[in-house]
């Protein structure tokens, strides 16, 4: 079999994992079938790398995976952290007072740097369902006791949307915010994002964006598409990912990933 691509950029949630968290025995297959046309497939989440670990050691994945918004690169095959971009968190701090002057109190959560990196909770902060391992705080100091590569905010009444769209407007110059998921907007590193993880992992494979496909479900994926050859959304994605996708495929329950490369497999 051929393929027109030698490197499959997808997204974790909502896009290679179904719902129940799982990938399907199709999609698996798909993937296997790309890598025997000689692609790599590489995996690039806004999870860190102790969120990430579990479900690349089930798929069997041993290549290179982007972590935690870009900001880490980890080998899956030897388990090792390659690269790491930490959050300044001096200007965190800075960005929230004034996201806060601007919103009122936001609830706080945070991912520590490293391949063992705790997430804390800080009080009032919503966890969702199926929730990965975290440790809950009650002294929101603690948030800032050690490095970190992100900041997690949630607001009492905004809608993810709204508080995205206006802590941008109040901080985009000091900080990136992007939105991950649902109850999932993050604080990061200015410049930093899964186009800039993806890129630095595509030097070490060799390939290029001109290489790469792409697939994604919302905003945090924007950059990617805009650095990959071709973007492809779930259908379940975000309004703003669709709207700057060049394909649209089925859902992440309804296998969107191996549609789209069962169809390039077969020319």
């Amino acid at each position: 079999m051929s393929f027109p691509y030698k490197l499959v950029a997808t997204d974790l949630d909502g896009t290679l994992l179904r719902d129940d968290a799982t990938v399907s025995v199709r999609t698996r297959e798909a993937l296997a079938a790309v890598a025997a046309a000689g692609a790599a497939h590489i995996v690039v989440t806004g999870r860190g790398v102790p969120w990430t670990r579990h479900i690349l050691d089930d798929l069997g994945y041993e290549g290179l995976a982007v972590c935690g918004q870009g900001a880490q690169l980890y080998h899956a095959g030897e388990h090792r952290l390659l690269t790491s971009v930490t959050l300044d968190r001096q200007l965190a701090g800075l960005a929230l007072s004034k996201i806060e002057a601007e919103t009122g109190p936001l609830a706080l959560a945070a991912s520590r740097d490293g391949l063992d990196g705790e997430v804390l909770i800080g009080p009032g902060y919503r966890v969702l369902d199926g929730e990965l391992p975290s440790v809950f705080i009650d002294d929101p100091a603690e948030l800032w006791a050690a490095p970190l590569n992100k900041v997690y905010v949630q607001h009492p009444e905004l809608d993810d949307d709204a508080l995205t769209r206006i802590a941008r407007a109040t901080v985009g110059g000091l900080v990136d915010v992007v939105m991950a998921g649902a109850g999932v907007v993050e604080i990061l590193p200015l410049g930093l994002n899964k186009a800039t993880g993806l890129s630095l992992a595509a030097r070490r494979l060799g390939v290029t964006a001109a290489d790469t496909i792409a697939f994604g479900d919302m905003p945090n994926d924007i950059p990617m598409f805009a650095w990959a050859r071709h973007g492809v959304a779930m259908a379940n994605a975000h309004e703003e990912l669709k709207a700057v996708a060049d394909e649209i495929t089925a859902s992440n329950d309804d296998d969107g990933i191996a549609v789209v490369l069962e169809k390039l497999l077969l020319g």
